[in-house]
């Protein structure tokens, strides 16, 4: 294949990659716009209660913010464009997602329970004994909360760029959020399946990344 026509078709894959990806996005705010619009008068009035201190507003914002997150990242790219550095947009688009698509998930496992600061923090340590409780659901959501983290970080830092190190980076987070949790009796149980579902998220949402991963002679 002639250079041309492999650039072609590389920034056709993009194009197409970019589109499904937006095609998804569209097509689960659009499965979920009933309880997410459940708390959009909360959010628009900008009442902490009701909006950021729920599920579906902190989704809900983070959907509305995509525009601003896009600009943001445009900024940075067009910074690095003019300094000379390289690759700018990918760098640039891999750290404002890695932030944007981690943060709100994270938030969503500090909020405090009904007997937060009374309750005594809670334990579970044996591995797989939470997993039926937690429902199709409830994993799902563990596999998302690091997803953006396993998906961007190792096109911005190739020294995580590994299924190993992306299982390590996951569960190092997990851990930290979940030992959280306990030492400031957030009324929500600290579980070691909690860590794995993580982990797994990041390694799975990692490899779905694969092909953008940076090259050795790129690091930083």
């Amino acid at each position: 294949m002639e250079p041309d026509t492999a650039r072609a078709a590389g920034r056709t894959r993009k194009i197409v990659l970019v589109v499904l990806a937006v095609l998804g996005l569209a097509g689960a705010a659009f499965a979920v716009r009933r309880p997410l619009l459940m708390a959009a008068p909360a959010c628009r009035a900008g009442r902490w209660h009701g909006c950021y201190d729920t599920e579906n507003g902190v989704l809900l914002m983070m959907l509305v913010g995509l525009p601003v997150a896009a600009l943001v990242a445009a900024a940075l790219a067009l910074r690095r464009r003019a300094a000379g550095a390289a690759p700018a947009w990918r760098m640039s688009l891999a750290e404002v997602g890695l932030v944007y698509g981690t943060a709100p998930f994270v938030w969503l496992t500090m909020m405090p329970g009904p007997g937060a600061g009374v309750v005594p923090g809670r334990l579970s340590l044996v591995p797989l004994r939470d997993l039926v409780s937690m429902g199709p659901l409830g994993i799902v959501g563990n596999l998302l909360v690091f997803a953006a983290l396993g998906f961007f970080a190792p096109i911005r830092f190739a020294a995580v760029a590994s299924v190993p190190r992306l299982l390590a980076l996951g569960a190092g987070c997990s851990a930290v959020v979940e030992t959280l949790q306990y030492a400031l009796r957030l009324d929500r149980v600290s579980s070691v399946d909690d860590v794995l579902v993580n982990a797994a998220g990041a390694a799975l949402f990692g490899l779905a990344s694969r092909r953008l991963w940076r090259a050795p002679a790129e690091a930083d």
